[in-house]
């Protein structure tokens, strides 16, 4: 199984407070199957896709009200120094460092802009077996209207590289505000930045979106709606491949991109 490098993404999880109708809408729309839930830690129920691990779903911990939301980790070697680095550089630690039996130890955090994500220092569990395929994680960006702060974030804390998109001919493109971060150079991008525009409700706070790869985007939409999910964006081709921002009926935002069916060339990054 592959390694993951430091702040690359390695996994993803959400809590669910239905999660028995969590599995049926992913399985229906994603095609995973589901491992036994682990009781030991709190109901936590792995996710497959052609028999490897790709994700993972939980009940809410006793007393928590928090909206069911996807939740992506990035790897770390050493979670107590990379929480520390997230401190120092304007981040709050939503849960400290947290030691999970065998499997590894993670920790929950907020960017200086709001979006929340996780770490994981893996021990017997190394992280996603599957990626960029259909049914697994393909990819994440960070949606903020602060993106000075989250640039800054990001990079003090993982050493990354970054690279500015340059605006195209497309229309669509102008005003656009993205960047790629890339671990141990611009070859190997982990993960985008958009800066969010007036198309997002004010309420909407900043987040990570989360993209999973399925063998047809459109076919996905309408599977989603059927089961009372949500169309936010989309579907909308690119060079990257056509993708469609959705919501589960319990709420959590995800999207879902063709890796396969590209239009357009590849934009310009410096």
């Amino acid at each position: 199984m592959a390694e993951f490098e430091e702040g690359a993404p390695c996994w993803v999880d959400a809590m669910f407070t239905d999660v028995a109708a969590a599995k049926e809408f992913y399985g229906d729309v994603l095609g995973w199957t589901f491992g036994e839930a682990s009781t030991e830690y709190g109901s936590y129920t792995q996710a497959y896709s052609d028999g490897k691990a790709v994700a993972a779903v939980v009940p809410p911990m006793p007393g928590a009200d928090a909206p069911s939301q996807w939740c992506l980790y990035f790897a770390s070697p050493d979670a107590a120094a990379t929480a520390r680095r997230i401190e120092e550089a304007g981040g709050d630690l939503v849960m400290e460092p947290m030691r999970v039996g065998s499997f590894g130890t993670m920790a929950i955090a907020r960017e200086p802009s709001g979006a929340v994500f996780g770490l994981w220092q893996p021990g017997e569990h190394r992280g996603f077996e599957k990626t960029g395929e259909s049914g697994a994680y393909a990819w994440a960006e960070v949606f903020t209207r602060e993106p000075e702060k989250a640039d800054a974030f990001f990079t003090r804390v993982f050493s990354y590289s970054a690279q500015q998109m340059e605006a195209g001919d497309d229309p669509e493109e102008e005003g656009m505000d993205f960047k790629v971060f890339g671990v141990g150079g611009p070859e190997n991008p982990v993960l985008g930045r958009m800066r969010m525009g007036e198309e997002f409700p004010p309420e909407v706070p900043s987040y990570i979106q989360v993209y999973f790869a399925v063998p047809n985007c459109d076919e996905a939409v309408e599977k989603t709606r059927a089961r009372g999910g949500a169309l936010h964006f989309g579907p909308m081709d690119s060079p990257f491949g056509r993708f469609a921002a959705l919501a589960d009926p319990q709420g959590a935002a995800f999207a879902v991109i063709d890796l396969t069916t590209t239009v357009g060339e590849m934009p310009e990054f410096t």
